[in-house]
């Protein structure tokens, strides 16, 4: 998967299509070779960033402080890093971005 990357020491590279600005933040599928989420948060003075970390350290069962933003910040196309996120949510996001309408 182009989206998901698992590195040697165990952390986990998500390259991300970001949608700020939604309804409501949710897992939207694939988009191209990213993992499209939509967030509530619109785009302004990091909202949306920080609205980003949150969701992903909820789904993946990690703090905060786990998660960190690599490329992107003002972007839509971002890279993130998960450190210490277990197999099982890890095999819960890939079986959730796939079933995603």
């Amino acid at each position: 998967m182009s989206w998901l990357q698992t590195l040697a020491n165990g952390s986990l590279i998500l390259n991300l299509h970001i949608q700020p600005g939604a309804k409501r933040s949710e897992l939207v599928g694939l988009h191209g070779d990213a993992l499209k989420i939509r967030l509530a948060a619109p785009p302004v003075e990091g909202k949306a960033n920080a609205a980003l970390i949150s969701f992903l350290a909820d789904l993946l069962d990690v703090p905060k402080t786990a998660v960190s933003l690599e490329a992107g910040a003002s972007s839509r196309r971002k890279r993130v890093r998960v450190d210490g996120a277990n197999a099982q949510a890890v095999d819960a996001l890939r079986a959730q971005a796939e079933q995603a309408p």
